[in-house]
């Protein structure tokens, strides 16, 4: 095995390496310069947990009754706040929330206990205030698996367009907006480009982080134009923005006196508990798992990227490891000869097979058999040999990808389903009670594509939609300007009825902008546990 590649870099090191490599200027994708980015927008989860406190304000000088030793980390992360308007009223309404609900904020900092000290790392060496360290607590809840009703992924909650022009990969094999390294990277180039945009205003990149810079620059317009203040407390911004700047001041207010307001600060190691390592290839992760000694739910804690049962094919060939799992990783995967790193079988083309029939086989992709096989076109004869990468090990082991990955509506058992003469993918989703947008996607199929007596569909049994009563993810929902029952029925692939069943609703046919509405919906994330009251928590504490 060639072991002339230098496979381990501590994140000290590798940073150099990937802090310039990855945003995509307007019109040259092939050379990222960040600051010549046009503007673009990063959707959040619109949720307002707590309400206003009865009575009351705490005032912001007090000092605590008792001073408990703290760690040097969250020691640090004050030194390097410098973020205005933490005197504001509603920045210290939600503070005071904040304390209200110290286990739900405690629990939330624990998640983020893996992640906290390289995100402070990557701020720090940017010059950035430190109060951006936080900014996933609001985003995300420090879960690098939380996904929003507007498609927003990973712990900054990247939508697509804008993941793809920071340079975050996106296909069948991983994601990288759930990345670590690749997301921070991606998330402080946008707001170093936001915070140029507005001359050195953090609070207005940080708005334009969440509602886009254009709408931040039309509110300034407007009110230049009116003879009004252009700071972010003067602005006429949508609500959730005018809400999503002072969660983010309150909870740096919390981690400033965490004692007033009742909040423990567990220590975090302030260097990052966790190294690069290259594998020089494509890995399957269960295997990557044994050659560390790890169990696999731990390496995709570190690694959630992967959609699938072993790295990209393509690259980047590297994993995220616990620091002490480098060396036995390391020297394990030295001695595992090449033909290990990832199973395959030799399948032989029968009569009436096609490259989709093969794929749907072994739970793979027609573009990955036709890629793997060095193919021109889907054509291939009977009695020809392909190979067909495969998981090397039972699915148990894949357990955690399978459940906090999902694609939507893919969370039950598959099937395939023979295509009889009088078919149509509407009476099959009917016969099997899922949905015609299921089954195309399930097969990469258009919506209406016509399908032929012989042909053979995958179907997944027990699918997660509301209608199937294995919910997998829950979002809260606000109402838009020309929404409509069916609208957001639509959206989420469940029926008015069942809409207007959780929300109460009863026979009323209106509903009015600004309103939350709870949707049981098909999708990622479903939690790590498979529990849905994780994922409703999860949901309610990203909206703190």
């Amino acid at each position: 095995m060639n072991t002339g590649f230098n496979r381990t870099a501590t994140l000290s090191g590798i940073l150099l390496l990937l802090g310039g490599c990855a945003s995509m200027p307007s019109g040259s994708p092939e050379e990222p310069q960040p600051s010549s980015l046009p503007p673009a927008t990063v959707e959040t989860v619109p949720v307002d947990y707590y309400p206003a406190p009865a009575a009351g304000l705490p005032p912001t000088t007090s000092e605590p009754v008792s001073q408990i030793p703290e760690p040097d980390f969250w020691q640090t992360v004050r030194e390097g706040f410098r973020l205005p308007g933490k005197q504001q009223p509603t920045v210290i309404r939600r503070a005071a929330n904040y304390g209200k609900s110290a286990a739900h904020v405690e629990r939330i900092f624990r998640r983020g206990e893996p992640y906290l000290a390289y995100i402070n790392t990557e701020v720090e060496k940017r010059g950035f205030p430190a109060e951006i360290t936080l900014l996933p607590f609001v985003e995300s809840a420090y879960d690098p698996f939380a996904y929003s009703h507007g498609r927003a992924a990973g712990l900054w909650q990247f939508i697509p367009g804008t993941g793809k022009l920071y340079g975050l990969k996106q296909d069948w094999w991983h994601d990288e907006r759930r990345d670590i390294i690749a997301s921070t990277r991606a998330a402080l180039d946008y707001l170093g480009w936001l915070q140029q945009e507005f001359d050195g205003d953090w609070l207005l990149a940080l708005a334009a982080y969440n509602s886009g810079s254009g709408t931040v620059r039309k509110a300034v317009r407007k009110n230049r134009k009116a003879g009004k203040p252009v700071d972010f407390w003067h602005l006429d911004l949508p609500r959730e923005t005018s809400a999503y700047v002072p969660k983010l001041l309150a909870i740096s207010r919390v981690v400033e006196q965490p004692q007033h307001y009742g909040v423990t600060l567990l220590p975090v190691d302030e260097n990052p508990d966790f190294a690069l390592v290259e594998t020089g290839g494509q890995l399957d992760i269960a295997i990557a798992a044994d050659l560390a000694n790890l169990e696999v739910e731990e390496l995709y804690a570190l690694n959630p990227a992967f959609n699938r049962w072993a790295t990209h094919p393509e690259g980047p060939h590297r994993l995220l490891l616990p620091a002490d799992k480098v060396e036995v990783f390391e020297t394990n995967l030295e001695a595992l000869p090449d033909s290990k790193r990832v199973k395959w079988v030799r399948h032989k083309v029968r009569r009436g097979e096609t490259l989709s029939h093969i794929a749907q086989r072994y739970e793979t992709r027609v573009s990955v058999v036709r890629q793997t096989n060095d193919l021109g076109s889907d054509n291939i004869r009977t009695g020809s040999w392909l190979m067909v990468p495969i998981a090397a090990q039972d699915a148990s082991r894949y357990a955690a990808l399978n459940k906090s990955r999902r694609t939507p509506g893919t969370a039950g058992r598959s099937t395939t389903y023979k295509v009889r003469g009088g078919d149509s993918l509407w009476k099959i989703a009917r016969r099997h009670s899922v949905t015609v947008a299921q089954i195309a996607r399930w097969n990469s199929l258009k919506k209406n594509a016509v399908i032929k007596p012989g042909q053979t569909l995958v179907i997944y049994k027990g699918t997660a939609t509301a209608s199937g009563g294995k919910q997998v993810r829950t979002v809260r929902y606000t109402v838009r300007k020309g929404d409509s029952l069916f609208l957001i029925s639509r959206k989420f692939n469940v029926s008015v009825a069942e809409l207007r069943s959780w929300n109460g609703l009863g026979g009323r046919k209106y509903i009015q902008p600004g309103q939350r509405l709870i949707v049981w919906a098909a999708g990622p994330p479903a939690p790590p546990d498979g529990s849905v009251g994780v994922v409703a928590e999860r949901v309610v504490l990203a909206g703190l």
